[in-house]
């Protein structure tokens, strides 16, 4: 079974196994606006924990996708670079930006869980 966590700069990770998956969550695709470019790190980048990992572009602002967790990078979201608006139809499926294989476990501990989550996003 999955389990989902939550960083403070509105990223979403998704722990199967020791694969990792990480996108943007609904709140921040929500304050971006219209998502029109999306760059994605490639295959074998190593990324540690808050690291830049990637870059969303909107109608609004650019914006840097931090690495919730530290790992490799195993693969990027291919449907991004031909249709970035993934990122707002389904920010939390299959708007996702790219899949890395943790580095140290320990470290999704210091995410929030989706109800911590949902009471920071109330707090903004």
């Amino acid at each position: 079974m999955s389990e989902v966590r939550f960083t403070d700069q509105h990223e979403w990770v998704r722990i199967d196994g020791d694969t990792a998956t990480i996108g943007i969550t609904k709140y921040a695709a929500e304050q971006l606006g219209d998502v029109v470019y999306v760059e994605l790190p490639e295959a074998g980048r190593k990324v540690g924990q808050g690291g830049e990992a990637a870059v969303v572009e909107s109608v609004k602002a650019a914006s840097e996708v931090y690495a919730p967790i530290g790992g490799e990078v195993t693969a990027a979201n291919p449907a991004l670079g031909e249709d970035p608006a993934k990122v707002n139809a389904d920010p939390e499926g299959e708007g996702w930006f790219f899949k890395l294989k943790i580095a140290n476990a320990g470290e999704v501990a210091k995410l929030m869980t989706k109800a911590q989550y949902d009471a920071f996003v109330k707090g903004l």
